[in-house]
Order: C-alpha cells, then sequence, then structure tokens
C-alpha cells in the first residue's frame, strides 16, 4: 500500500469505506429480519397454546387488530417472500421460522467478517493517506 499513489489511496479508502456502509446496512437489514423471525416463532408458539374458539385480536398492520376467532391453531400461514404464503403445520411453520433464523444468523457471522476485513483496509489506507500528506512535497 505504500507504492500507491495519493489518488489511488483516495480512491481505495473511498471504495472501501463505501464497502463497509453497504456491509453495515446489510447486517442491520440481517438484524431486523432476525428480530421479525424471532418474534413470529414467539407468536407461534403462543398460538398454538391457545384452544380452538379462543375469542383474540388479529393484527392485520403493526397498529391495527381486528376481532377474530381462532378457527385451527394447527394450520398457519407462513409468508415465503413476495407476498407468496403457503399453509403449514404449526410444527412445520415453527420449523420454518427457526431454519430462516439459523440461515440469516450465520449469513449475519459471514458478514460481520468480511467488513471487519474491509474497514482494516480502510483504516489502513487512511493511515498511509495521513502519512504521505505529511511529507514534505518534493522540490524539483
Amino acid at each position: 500500500m505504500e507504492k500507491l499513489s495519493l489518488e489511488q489511496l483516495k480512491g481505495l479508502k473511498e471504495q472501501s469505506d463505501l464497502e463497509v456502509n453497504l456491509l453495515q446496512d446489510s447486517l442491520n437489514n440481517i438484524r431486523t429480519a432476525t428480530t421479525r423471525l424471532e418474534i413470529a416463532s414467539t407468536a407461534l408458539h403462543d398460538l398454538s397454546l391457545r384452544p380452538q374458539g379462543k375469542k383474540m385480536l388479529v393484527p392485520l398492520t403493526a397498529s391495527l387488530y381486528v376481532p377474530g376467532t381462532l378457527d385451527d391453531a394447527n394450520k398457519v400461514l407462513v409468508d415465503v417472500g413476495t407476498g407468496y404464503f403457503i399453509e403449514k403445520t404449526m410444527a412445520e411453520g415453527i420449523d420454518y421460522c427457526e431454519r430462516k433464523i439459523n440461515l440469516l444468523k450465520s449469513n449475519y457471522e459471514q458478514l460481520i467478517e468480511v467488513a471487519s476485513k474491509k474497514k482494516a483496509i480502510a483504516d489502513e489506507a487512511t493511515a498511509h493517506l495521513q502519512a504521505k500528506m505529511r511529507q514534505p512535497a518534493p522540490t524539483p
């Protein structure tokens, strides 16, 4: 890295910073998705304990609930993405959530490694850039 020009170091630092920011956004998205799946898994478990015919509030959005009656707690609809839902048994729904959580946690750990390497490159480029900028300009 010491042989890179000032412009090359600036470019490397900017590219590494951009990649670190993108990875950080991905990490935040994974955390959010994992939290939602953990909440869904807990809700499925709680739902499985309720008797058929139980009156309850059904969430339509995060802040809008309507009254409903539990028909069959053994069958649930699982959101598999892009507006598609699949009917599964309660056990299959819980298993689906757990598998997705494990996959996201694995991806999270891999992204952490990549992000830390990119951050190290950015930090090293910054250090070399600052060192080059402190050096006196060569006289012709």
